[in-house]
């Protein structure tokens, strides 16, 4: 019988065909599925036409699926190697935004690269996973308890956090720490010190709200009285509570959605792109992709959790929360119920940036199942070879 040593040793080594063998392409299926829905509703966006919306959006998914499955073949031990790297290399251009970034909707939150507009704050999200992960991998439940080995993440977090706030972009910022908390939660970090750090940030709300800019303080006026300023600052939160009320429960049918056509809906084809969805398809098509949003999310943390190593594990379970605090905020940001932050749908809304680091996100969680054998030791060591 095979020793587990040389098990894991097999598993480590595995050519490209054998790699390839041991995709979940039942995930990879899901997650197609998805961005066709999203290439169908930016269709109906551009009242049935492919252009400008629906043909990008198919070109970047071709190109995202390539990345996917590239980053997927890649040895678990090689990304955590460059975890650090590219880590540092996100922080560097999102300095880059405040130098020479392109400004678009009142924010200075892109790099123009000709065929691109970069969004480095997209790339932070993956990347900031996986430097958390780096660093909590092999770190005992002592380690993890005490306050002086915390202050490092904290600073992992806190500094793009920063940076992005400064573009000034809320929702992103919100995703960062949501997504730092998921990090230090999975790494064993004790109830009572999130609450101490909630408690502390409570406090802090009246002197936020004096560094906030007059838009932001209005956002979260519109977000606890929309009806104050109907015409307004109300506006697109009223209307896209109009469109998913007229879609009734089977919707409206695919491109006979008034809200959206007739151009009340504001950002259709990005930030609420879900109303649209629900306007044409009804409640039954909102269910039908949140279900498909839930298969996605049982898979990736059904493949993480299957990980023998904490690096892979951290890695596959922090992304996947990610993935999940895209669906909720967005879906709870167009229903009324958090303020409207900007936060994209996930394989839905229109972007590059976005489509491609969520799918460059999903290739790691690949890699972390198909190297979830691979051993690493406290100090980063795998099997030898």
């Amino acid at each position: 019988m095979m020793s587990a040593r040389h098990f894991r040793f097999s598993r480590s080594e595995m050519t490209l065909r054998e790699k390839l063998w041991h995709v979940s392409w039942s995930f990879v299926l899901l997650v197609t599925v998805v961005c066709s829905v999203g290439f169908l509703t930016l269709y109906s966006a551009a009242n049935g036409n492919v252009d400008p919306w629906a043909s990008r959006q198919m070109v970047r998914f071709l190109v995202g699926l390539a990345v996917m499955l590239t980053v997927a073949m890649v040895d678990i031990r090689a990304w955590m190697r460059w975890s650090y790297t590219l880590y540092v290399v996100a922080l560097v251009l999102l300095l880059a935004v405040e130098i020479r970034g392109s400004v678009g909707m009142g924010a200075q939150r892109w790099i123009d690269l000709g065929f691109i507009q970069l969004q480095p704050s997209e790339i932070m999200k993956i990347t900031l996973v996986l430097a958390l992960a780096r660093y909590f991998h092999g770190a005992t439940y002592q380690d993890v308890g005490r306050p002086v080995f915390l202050i490092a993440p904290l600073l992992i977090v806190f500094t793009p956090v920063a940076f992005v706030l400064k573009q000034p972009d809320l929702g992103t910022a919100m995703m960062l720490t949501l997504a730092g908390g998921a990090m230090f939660f999975l790494s064993g970090v004790r109830l009572w010190k999130f609450a101490l750090i909630l408690g502390a940030g409570g406090a802090a709300v009246p002197i936020a709200w004096q560094f906030m800019r007059e838009y932001q303080r209005q956002r979260i006026i519109t977000f606890l009285n929309p009806e104050n300023d109907p015409l307004g600052a109300g506006y697109h939160i009223l209307q896209s509570k109009i469109a998913l009320g007229s879609g009734g429960m089977f919707g409206k049918g695919f491109l006979l959605g008034t809200q959206s056509h007739l151009n009340f809906l504001p950002e259709k084809q990005t930030d609420f792109i879900f109303t649209m969805l629900a306007e044409e398809w009804g409640m039954v098509g909102g269910v039908f992709l949140l279900s498909l949003y839930g298969l996605i999310l049982a898979y990736g943390y059904a493949m993480s959790l299957r990980c023998r190593n904490q690096f892979g594990r951290l890695v596959g379970l922090g992304l996947t929360s990610t993935f999940f605090l895209y669906v909720f905020i967005n879906i709870a940001m167009v229903m009324g119920l958090v303020p409207v932050v900007g936060v994209p749908l996930p394989l839905i809304s229109y972007g590059g940036t976005a489509m491609l680091t969520l799918l460059f996100g999903f290739g790691l969680i690949l890699s972390v199942y198909i190297h979830r054998d691979v051993h690493i030791g406290r100090r980063g060591a795998g099997d030898e070879v």
